[in-house]
């Protein structure tokens, strides 16, 4: 079997990185000036769709490193979007919940990213977009089971 050259330009894992990148880096432009950042952005959509997780459960979810999460967290209750609070029901777990701040923000920052959604995916048909969501999921799925087997 002759071996495959690289070529950076049909590299999947280039082009994804790149353009993760580049959405990556319009949606941090919007966030700014919310006064959130692009690496606070995956822990609130988290806490928008269930409060009083503790860290080590957003940082699964999330598949983060824990010490990424607790940084991001502290930043974020530094911020005025968070608030850690011990669990009443074990003393040593501590909860994360959004602050009156964090939860006024979801409807504003969801539009954010949808609109630089809207914007990578402009030049797509809405069959293409199916598509590439599809063959995205494929791709995640094959690296996920890659990295547990």
């Amino acid at each position: 079997m002759a071996s495959e050259e690289f070529d950076r330009e049909k590299s999947l894992g280039y082009l994804l990185n790149l353009a993760g990148r580049l959405i990556g880096r319009a949606l941090d432009q919007r966030l700014a000036g919310y006064g959130v950042s692009l690496g606070q952005f995956p822990l609130l959509l988290t806490l928008w769709e269930e409060e009083g997780l503790t860290q080590s459960e957003i940082a699964r979810r999330l598949d983060i490193e824990q010490p990424t999460v607790a940084n991001t967290l502290k930043r974020m209750e530094r911020d005025g979007l968070i608030a850690a609070a011990p669990d009443p029901k074990h003393a040593r777990r501590v909860l994360i919940r959004l602050t009156q701040r964090g939860r006024e923000l979801e409807a504003t920052l969801k539009a954010e990213a949808l609109q630089i959604n809207r914007r990578a995916a402009a030049d797509l048909t809405p069959q293409e977009l199916t598509g590439f969501r599809a063959a995205l999921g494929k791709v995640i799925a094959a690296i996920a089971t890659d990295r547990r087997g």
